[in-house]
């Protein structure tokens, strides 16, 4: 017999599948591997940094935005004197410590505001070249790092003035929790900013000092990890970033002290989308850490051995006794047919055909017993014995070793280390979800800022009558800023005056009415509108709609589940998944958080974060309503996320989907190796049975072509010969019958 054909290998495989699983079963469903902290506490510290990161990346990003568009506005109407310039940028921006306006043909400083920069780093290098005019990090004489951003002013018939903006490489101002540091990294190693670091005077106690001076070690000792991490390329790294994080982005653990361990997220500044838009922060270097010391994960899996070992011996009784049964009534039956129809093929008559009890193989066996006796001369009532009626067929078997083995399946993949609504989620979680929120809070509420500030800033530039070049100028603000789309200018009576992009809304005037508002009630998407007056327009307002996209953009990060945008009144503006406009939340309980976190507390309203307990399931949910600078610092709004915790990487809810994996690798066992049976030897045997029978009974002009090189193909193949045989034995017959008999006696 082939090697690879017939009964004999899929049932060797399903053996050896079954001692594989058993122990696969041995190691996954025993005692798991002894970590310090769990494995989402870790995901959730990468996470951290990540926002960090793209928080510090837009904040410089928008520092060199800014400086550009500003330079850009300038230079395109009448010159300006340089104290004006720094006047202005003053009052629209307060992002930078210090500003100079320098004439680059004589060298001469023109104006300076704020803190004195230190010129000696300039040099050919930073002006000319292909990294012209990029951002540089320059220290300065106390030993501060300073970022360096810089923009070239060009008027017609005048020399060129480089404006130079200065500010400080700190921290994102997000909210760390009441734990956690963070640090910016230099590509060397050297930690250029920190926060989160309680002053050593602040504190208390010996041992608090202590702690304090051991997590500055664990921050430096990491920070010097994560800087050689993240100097490989994304796609060559071995932690690329999780989940279409553009950087190199991952997760590390430090030393312990005093029950709790050192556990820090690390990620590489990089483009948002680096294809498209190439991002000046992302050429710095710079890398975000961010530290969390978490209590030491106690080994809760203590006398689980027995247990794995137990689940994979009961695997391998039943698979024992499932390859018994397939032995003993598929395998076995089959190749006794096989020696018998061989033995009747070579002439061997004498024998009865030892005949199987049920299914096919008695149905092919009873045919081969009737051939014997009709090749044999035998009389028609032993040759042509009717043919007893067997319903049980070759499909028996294989249910009845299906049912074996999902005995087995079916309770460790649906029943087994299932968990409810008692499961323990580490405090840390649930402490991340509400810093995150928070931070995503504070990202949208800057980026509106951000845009609201653009129209300041574009609104200097409008003149009281040229509507034709406002339009021009809308039209290029536009399309350098894809975050609006339509923008507008609406006079004293609410005319619009000048456009570009999409079709304006209405923009109601009032003194107590916010520079940034959402309408559109009851239409199909939420109307965002920021606006800003025009000071020579004489009433005139500069408004700019929001793309609802741009909002949902900023919702989207993993680890934090769905993420939407609420107004005072509950109802939806913004989501990282879809949304109906102006929709309520889907839970009673999420509603109730929203209102509890915009109770004012002390200052003002603060997040919140809770486990919510519902249906037997546990969802972690966080609201952070907007808070802080701005003219959106009073919007009403509050971003709340949520997430079922079955997502989080912890020992209940991995155990329970190793439980469920064990499942269903038994049940694709199942069905490849029993499906292997019946295509191979079931549904063969049962046509071949037809075959034989059809041939009892005397239809001796079919001819039987064997399909396969089997024990199924051997059986065709001696059935074959014996309609040959019985064939020849009839011609033989009808032969003796045509010829003359002699007459008897004589005259």
């Amino acid at each position: 017999m082939p090697l690879l054909g017939g009964i004999r290998p899929p049932i060797a495989v399903l053996c050896v599948l079954i001692l594989a699983l058993a122990g696969l079963t041995a190691k996954v469903l025993g005692p798991g591997k002894e970590a310090v902290a769990p494995k989402a506490v870790l995901s959730s510290q990468q996470y951290f940094a990540e926002d960090g990161a793209i928080a510090l990346r837009a904040s410089i990003d928008e520092r060199v935005t800014d400086l550009e568009r500003t330079t850009a506005a300038l230079s395109a109407g009448r010159p300006v004197k340089a104290e004006r310039i720094l006047s202005d940028l003053g009052r629209t921006y307060q992002k930078w410590t210090g500003t100079t306006v320098l004439d680059l043909e004589s060298g001469d400083v023109l104006a300076a505001r704020g803190e004195t920069i230190p010129l000696a780093w300039l040099d050919e290098d930073v002006l000319t070249g292909e990294h012209a005019l990029t951002p540089r990090m320059v220290r300065l004489e106390a030993g501060d790092v300073r970022l360096m951003t810089m923009a070239v002013l060009d008027w017609k018939d005048r020399p060129q003035q480089l404006l130079i903006a200065s500010s400080s490489l700190s921290v994102p101002a997000i909210n760390l929790g009441p734990f956690r540091s963070m640090a910016v990294v230099a590509e060397n190693g050297e930690v250029l900013a920190t926060a989160g670091f309680e002053q050593a005077e602040a504190l208390n106690s010996d041992q608090e000092r202590q702690e304090l001076a051991f997590l500055r070690k664990q921050m430096s000792r990491l920070a010097d990890q994560a800087a050689v991490r993240t100097e490989q390329h994304p796609v060559r790294a071995k932690e690329p970033g999780s989940r279409g994080y553009p950087g190199v982005s991952g997760s590390l653990v430090g030393g312990e002290y005093n029950g709790r361990v050192a556990t820090a997220g690390y990620a590489s500044l990089s483009s948002a989308d680096p294809e498209e838009k190439r991002s000046p922060a992302a050429g710095l270097g710079l890398t975000v850490v961010a530290l969390m010391p978490v209590v030491q994960q106690q080994a809760t899996d203590q006398g689980r051995e027995l247990f794995g070992l137990a689940a994979a011996g009961v695997l391998v009784l039943l698979g024992l006794l499932a390859a018994t049964v397939l032995w003993a009534t598929v395998q076995r039956p089959l190749l006794r047919l096989f020696l018998e129809s061989r033995r009747l093929a070579r002439g061997d008559l004498t024998r009865p055909v030892t005949v199987p009890r049920w299914g096919e193989a008695a149905r092919i066996g009873a045919a081969l017993e009737r051939l014997r006796g009709q090749l044999g001369g035998e009389p028609a009532a032993s040759g042509d014995a009717p043919r007893r009626r067997i319903r049980v067929g070759g499909r028996g078997p294989l249910v009845l070793t299906a049912g074996l083995l999902l005995v087995w399946c079916v309770p460790v993949g649906l029943l087994l280390n299932r968990t409810d609504g008692s499961v323990s989620v580490p405090t840390t979680m649930v402490n991340d979800q509400r810093d995150r929120t928070d931070l995503i809070t504070d990202r949208l509420r800057r980026a509106l800022n951000e845009a609201q500030a653009d129209l300041v800033s574009t609104s200097r530039l409008i003149g009281a009558e040229d509507g034709d070049a406002a339009g021009r100028l809308l039209e290029d603000t536009l399309a350098k800023h894809p975050r609006y789309q339509a923008l507008y200018v609406v006079d004293a009576d609410g005319r619009v005056t000048a456009r570009a992009g999409g079709d304006p809304h209405a923009w109601a005037r009032g003194e107590d009415l916010p520079l940034v508002r959402v309408s559109g009630h009851g239409g199909k998407e939420p109307v965002v509108q920021a606006g800003s007056p025009v000071p020579e327009g004489e009433g005139s307002t500069l408004v700019g709609e929001i793309r609802v996209e741009f909002l949902n953009s900023l919702l989207a990060r993993p680890g934090l589940g769905e993420v939407r945008v609420v107004d005072s009144a509950g109802r939806t503006i913004a989501a990282s998944d879809g949304f109906l406009a102006f929709e309520r939340l889907p839970r009673e309980s999420l509603t109730d958080l929203v209102r509890a976190a915009g109770v004012r507390v002390g200052a003002g309203p603060v997040e919140n974060g809770l486990l919510i307990r519902e249906g037997g399931g546990v969802t972690v949910a966080a609201a952070a309503p907007f808070s802080g600078g701005g003219v959106t610092a009073d919007i009403g709004w509050t971003v709340v996320s949520w997430q079922d915790a079955e997502r989080f990487q912890i020992a209940p809810y991995e155990r329970e989907d190793r439980s469920v994996l064990a499942g269903m690798l038994g049940l694709a066992a199942i069905i490849f190796c029993l499906g292997w049976v019946y295509l191979v030897v079931v549904r063969p045997l049962r046509a071949l049975a037809t075959s034989a029978e059809k041939l009892a009974d005397g239809d001796l002009k079919t001819v039987l072509y064997p399909r396969y090189q089997d024990e199924v193909g051997a059986v065709v193949r001696s059935l074959e010969l014996l309609r040959q045989q019985a064939q020849a034995h009839r011609h033989n017959q009808a032969r003796r019958s045509a010829e003359p008999r002699p007459h008897a006696g004589g005259r």
